[in-house]
């Protein structure tokens, strides 16, 4: 490194500028208080650069230990930078030294300066006449030295030459302070504030640090170590630099590789430089610490084991009140230790208790003394059963007591407690008269239920032939019915036919007048054709004689021969019917005719019944059943609720007087029903007097024989 020119003191031009008289006394102050060479000059270095804080400023001064220069201080020059500084007192070949030699200032320009990238002045420090004990850099673009730097030479700079050697003891110092730390049993730190240490002491380093030669596991181990540590110090890096920190971290011992507790207490110290750093001391509180848990783990458990103590006994304070007897817990000696509510109205005496009831206590007491005497004097008998006469201390009313005392004996035997428990007796003694009294009136009551179970026999032979001649008399009645309608079928068909066949002209054309009388005489053949087979239906389901005929078939081609069939009454009539089929309805496994049957009678019911307004029929499937359902609505009379169930019976209907204005046998709903529950379904009915009625048909989808 070369200097582009060298300016000896003479050559250099003197300042004019007026001083900075307060600033300069200023820091003679700092530097007559000071006796830290490397404050001194870091306070040297800031002073020279507080009006261009940018410039670049650098104190060097020898190492007596090494004999080495080394900087001081520095401004705006970063570590590695400081250390490019350094230099050996015989490096002739060095400008700094040569400069220290001739011991005037020297200018260098840039790119050659010993500072990075602007030219500098190097200025020695020290006693005139002396050799430098110090030497000053400063960034400058030309020879010229600053009033500011010249004052600093000519009276700062003896100052610091008189406390520069002070640096080698400083060093020697060190040296001893390293050697006074390594014999502290504790793990001794200096760290900046990301944990990186500066100096540790042996401890230190046998948790922190391993060597090349060291295991995996130890390098691991370590590692770990300083992540965890160095996690720890984070705390410090916004924290004020005298609060003193302590905090606990969880290390490994790497040569044992066991876990370790160690307690943290950290300082944060400026050095001089004016870095902050933190002086730390590890203290292993691992076997503390598990004496902590320990004691809070028996501190834990004895406060689970005083909560299950206290519970126990509020447990066994709810057991004793929950029981309705009187139950006293007492002492070996007989003295009463507890009792429950019941007993306390019996035994305790009570503030407000008047002269009568404090008697009645004491003959109490007086009586459950005795009784525990005599089990305490019973030898070898862990249980006494015995009778106590007691009174009511608030009424006085006597209380026969039934009391059983059980003796309480401890691990070795002893006796510990005696509990008793009292019954009263009272409610039993009445049961017992009570019973004698139903005992004597049974044998009574035994003479009259003979005499009643002789009749009841008599009666119930009488029921049963008289059950008999019902039976006989309804089979006959069935058979009656049977021979009957079918002797008054056939002649009714013939006379069905022959009049169709006049009708019809096939003996002639008929006047007006023959034609209505025929036309009468074959609608009431036809009304007696339906009651003949209506009666014999009701006598074949009766039986048991009417078979289940079942096929597949569907509803739709169903609904159209019923209305097809029902036509000519729907065209006489004034009303609008209406077939409608809803989405998906299957076909059905049923009895076919029995299915339009119940439909035909249901039609039929809804168009007689019906004057004026409209019928509809509905068939729809539910699939979540699988049931189908046909459902006759009309508009017609309606049924009261009243009558409801009373028109599905035989032979019944809601006006049943001969005037009645509607015809019919009244059995076309008892036969629907019945047919219906063959089918295994049912017949329902919704029904508003005045309004209409809706008969429904609910049946499975597929049928079962029964």
């Amino acid at each position: 490194m070369e200097p582009d020119a060298v300016v000896p003191p003479a050559a250099l031009p003197t300042p004019t500028p007026e001083p900075d008289v307060e600033a300069r006394l200023a820091l003679a102050e700092h530097l007559l208080a000071c006796d830290e060479p490397r404050l001194c000059a870091q306070h040297v270095v800031a002073w020279l650069t507080r009006e261009r804080p940018s410039d670049v400023a650098a104190c060097l001064a020898r190492d007596s230990g090494t004999e080495r220069w080394v900087c001081l201080a520095a401004r705006n020059l970063s570590e590695a930078q400081r250390d490019a500084l350094a230099f050996q007192p015989g490096e002739t070949s060095h400008p700094l030294a040569e400069t220290l030699t001739q011991g005037a200032p020297r200018f260098f320009a840039a790119p050659c300066a010993p500072l990075p990238a602007v030219g500098c002045i190097a200025v020695p420090l020290g006693r005139p006449g002396a050799p430098a004990a110090g030497l000053l850099l400063l960034s400058a673009d030309d020879p010229t030295l600053t009033p500011d730097a010249a004052w600093v030479s000519a009276h700062v700079g003896p100052r610091l030459a008189a406390m520069l050697p002070t640096e080698g003891r400083e060093v020697a110092g060190g040296e001893l302070l390293r050697r006074i730390i390594d014999t502290v049993a504790d793990p001794v730190l200096l760290t900046d504030l990301e944990g990186r240490p500066h100096i540790a002491n042996t401890r230190a380093e046998v948790l922190l640090v391993a060597g090349p030669d060291a295991s995996e596991g130890r390098r691991r181990a370590t590692a770990l170590n300083r992540r965890v540590f160095s996690s720890a110090l984070a705390s410090f890096a916004s924290g004020e630099t005298s609060t003193v920190r302590r905090r606990e971290v969880p290390l490994v011992d790497p040569v044992e590789g066991i876990d370790l507790l160690f307690e943290v207490v950290s300082t944060p110290v400026l050095e001089p430089d004016g870095r902050e750093s933190l002086v730390s001391v590890l203290r292993n509180v691992t076997d503390l610490g598990r004496a902590t848990q320990a004691l809070g783990e028996s501190y834990r458990r004895l406060r689970d084991t005083e909560r299950e103590a206290r519970s126990e006994r509020h447990r066994l304070d709810r057991v004793l009140d929950s029981v309705p007897d009187p139950l006293i817990l007492s002492d070996p000696a007989g003295g009463m230790v507890m009792m429950n509510g019941p007993a306390e109205k019996l035994f305790a005496t009570h503030p407000d208790s008047g002269e009568a009831a404090l008697r009645r206590l004491r003959s109490n007491n007086a009586s459950f003394s005795s009784f525990l005497a005599n089990l305490l004097g019973a030898e070898g008998r862990p249980r006494w059963r015995g009778q106590l006469g007691l009174v009511d201390p608030a009424t006085g009313a006597t209380l026969p007591m039934e009391a059983v005392a059980s003796k309480v004996l401890g691990d070795s035997g002893e006796l510990t407690g005696i509990v008793t428990l009292f019954h009263d007796r009272s409610e039993a003694l009445e049961k017992a008269r009570l019973l004698e009294r139903v005992k004597e009136g049974s044998v009574h009551l035994e003479a009259r239920v003979q005499a009643a179970t002789a009749e009841l026999a008599e009666q119930n032979e009488m029921l049963r032939r008289q059950a008999i001649q019902v039976e006989q008399a309804s089979a006959a009645k069935s058979q009656f019915l049977a021979n009957m309608s079918h002797e008054f079928r056939t002649p009714l068909n013939a006379i069905l036919g022959y009049t169709n066949m006049l009708l019809q002209g096939v003996s002639g054309e008929l006047n007006p007048a023959q034609k209505r009388n025929l036309t009468r005489i074959d609608s009431n053949g036809r009304h007696l054709l339906e009651v003949i087979n209506e009666i014999l239906d009701i006598t074949r389901i009766e039986a048991g004689r009417m078979p289940l005929n079942l096929s597949d078939f569907g509803i739709p081609e169903l609904l159209q021969e019923v209305m097809a069939e029902m036509d000519p009454i729907i065209a006489r009539s004034k009303l609008t019917v209406s077939a409608h089929l809803g989405p998906r309805v299957p076909a059905v496994y049923s009895d076919r005719q029995k299915v339009k049957q119940i439909v035909l009678n249901l039609l039929s019911n809804a168009l007689k019944f019906t004057h004026e307004g409209s019928v509809q029929v509905q068939a729809e499937y539910v699939a979540a059943t699988s049931t189908l359902t046909i459902s006759v609505t009309d508009t017609g009379i309606g049924i009261d609720p009243a009558n409801q169930e009373k028109i599905f019976e035989d032979f019944q209907q809601v006006d049943s007087s001969p005037t009645r204005a509607y015809g019919g046998t009244g059995l076309g709903l008892s036969i629907c029903r019945r047919l219906a529950a063959m089918l295994g379904g049912r017949v329902t009915l919704q029904s508003t007097q005045g309004e209409g009625s809706t008969f429904t048909l609910h049946f499975p989808r597929r049928a079962r024989r029964a």
